[in-house]
C-alpha cells in the first residue's frame, strides 16, 4: 500500500534513477507537456511494481487522489504549470491538495540521439502551503495590524480575485475567523490557475516548514 511517506521516499529515488537514463523517445522534443507525460507515466510504472494505489483520473483531477497529491513536472528554465480553477479561496487557503514538483533540465545527446533529464529538484509542498505568497502574506499582515473586515475586502478587491461583492464579504469573514497559512506559490488569475514554483525551490533549500526537499544532498 502506497502511503504519503513512501511516496516521498520513492519520488527521490525515482528522480535519482531517471536522471541517469538515456531516453530516445524525448530526443529533439521541446514540448514540456510531452516530457511531463513521459515522466508521469514512467513514475507510475515505477510505483506500480511495488505498490497498489488508485491512479488519478479526470474526475479526481489529481494524480494520487487517495493521498491528496498532484504531481507537477516542469522545466527548471521556467518552473511553472497550470491547474484547474475551483474557486478564489484556493489562492488564500491553498489548492486543496499537496503538490509533488519535479524540476528538470533536458539535454539532447546528438551522438546517440537520446535525451537525458537532469532533475535538479524534487519538492513536496503541503496543501496548507499551496496558497499564493503575496496574497497570503498581505492578509496575514493586515490581521497582524488588527485590520478588520473592511480592510480585507479592500485588499481582496485590489488583488482582483475573481469574486463578486457578496463573495468578497463571505471570504473576508472566513479570513478573520480562520487566518490562512503563508503560501509559497505564485498563482496568476486565469481560466486555469497558473502556478509558478521559483519560490518553493528557494524555500526547499532552506528547510521551510511545509516545503520539503526530497533529494537532500543527493544531487550535485
Amino acid at each position: 500500500m502506497l502511503t504519503l511517506s513512501l511516496l516521498k521516499i520513492e519520488a527521490g529515488n525515482f528522480v535519482q534513477e531517471l536522471r541517469t537514463r538515456a531516453i530516445p523517445q524525448l530526443y529533439g522534443i521541446t514540448d514540456g507537456k510531452a516530457v511531463g507525460t513521459y515522466v508521469e507515466q514512467t513514475f507510475n510504472q515505477y510505483l506500480g511494481i511495488k505498490y497498489s494505489y488508485i491512479l488519478g483520473s479526470a474526475a479526481s483531477g489529481i494524480d494520487f487522489p487517495e493521498l491528496e497529491v498532484d504531481l507537477k513536472v516542469t522545466s527548471i528554465r521556467q518552473p511553472q504549470s497550470s491547474c484547474p480553477f475551483r474557486d478564489a479561496s484556493q489562492k488564500i487557503y491553498g489548492l486543496g491538495y499537496h503538490l509533488l514538483v519535479f524540476a528538470y533540465e533536458k539535454l539532447d545527446i546528438h551522438e546517440s540521439r537520446t535525451a537525458t533529464l537532469n532533475f535538479q529538484h524534487a519538492i513536496f509542498v503541503e496543501k496548507e502551503r499551496t496558497g499564493d505568497y503575496q496574497t497570503t502574506y498581505g492578509l496575514r499582515e493586515i490581521l497582524r495590524r488588527q485590520g478588520n473586515t473592511d480592510d480585507i475586502i479592500a485588499f481582496l478587491d485590489e488583488r482582483n480575485l475573481p469574486l463578486d461583492e457578496i463573495g468578497r464579504e463571505l471570504l473576508a469573514d472566513r479570513i478573520i475567523n480562520q487566518p490562512p497559512e503563508l503560501g509559497y506559490l505564485t498563482i496568476s488569475n486565469a481560466l486555469q490557475w497558473r502556478l509558478q514554483y521559483r519560490r518553493i525551490i528557494e524555500q526547499a533549500q532552506m528547510n521551510t516548514l511545509g516545503v520539503e526537499n526530497l533529494l537532500g544532498g543527493r544531487l550535485s
